[in-house]
């Protein structure tokens, strides 16, 4: 059942052919610890654009590009829809209603720009790094990307019936043992620089948390666009903190 929640993780997190089934979605729903064990799969199929020839932005260009080629945009439009929220003065309702508005304002497209432009950035920060180091801070990323996912699945409360209600109805704080257990050994890949990824991996955490306490308080809860937003934000997050991590070390 655990191979199948995996299944059902990669289906929703990424565009990789592994077919959908009504059983792989009950069990991944089930299972937030899926979310990390789909971020080594992804992290470690994205880590291999850091091992091309070639100069800097060119292998920053793919590496975006391979990014969402591997996760698709979903996520990438969690990010417009809350820059779009938080640009909007007005109660929850009010940002909500601007979140299902399929209009990009300009709160959103500030934030996609920040984003996208962050992880080309990243991507030519990552040239900095010993080929080792830079395929273990991208793995690690996207194992704390996934692990902020699951960290919102675990401890929101949706706002409406929708994706978030049906993964946060069946979970709770008790399910984060077994997602920080999947995650914590990324920590310890970069075995030659720890820094970068020790520092990389709980930003998962600290991305969550600050997500949540700004979704309590401006949408009164979390939705599928929180949680395509604190993949992204992560993922950037991640990097940066890896390298900046490996430089001072």
């Amino acid at each position: 059942m655990a191979l199948t929640a995996v299944r059902g993780a990669v289906g929703f997190l990424s565009r990789l052919p592994v077919g959908q089934s009504e059983v792989a979605w009950r069990a991944f729903g089930d299972r937030p610890v899926a979310f990390p064990l789909a971020g080594w799969l992804l992290g470690g199929l994205l880590a291999t654009v850091t091992l091309l020839p070639g100069p800097d932005a060119t292998v920053a260009t793919v590496f975006v590009v391979a990014t969402y080629l591997l996760t698709g945009p979903t996520h990438a439009d969690g990010v417009a829809d809350l820059g779009d929220a938080a640009a909007v003065h007005g109660d929850p309702e009010r940002r909500r209603s601007v979140m299902r508005d399929s209009d990009l304002g300009a709160g959103g497209a500030l934030a996609l720009t920040v984003v996208v432009g962050g992880l080309f950035a990243a991507g030519l920060s990552l040239g900095s790094l010993p080929v080792r180091t830079a395929v273990a801070v991208v793995v690690a990323s996207e194992v704390a990307a996934k692990t902020a996912m699951a960290t919102l699945v675990c401890l929101g409360t949706a706002t409406h019936e929708g994706l978030a209600s049906a993964l946060t109805a069946t979970t709770d704080a008790r399910d984060l043992g077994p997602v920080v257990v999947a995650a914590a050994p990324a920590t310890a890949l970069s075995w030659t620089a720890p820094a970068a990824t020790l520092v990389a991996v709980p930003t998962g955490a600290v991305v969550a948390g600050a997500l949540l306490w700004w979704a309590r308080r401006t949408l009164d809860g979390v939705s599928g666009d929180v949680f395509g937003a604190a993949n992204e934000l992560t993922r950037l997050v991640a990097i940066h903190a890896g390298v900046v991590a490996w430089t001072l070390s």
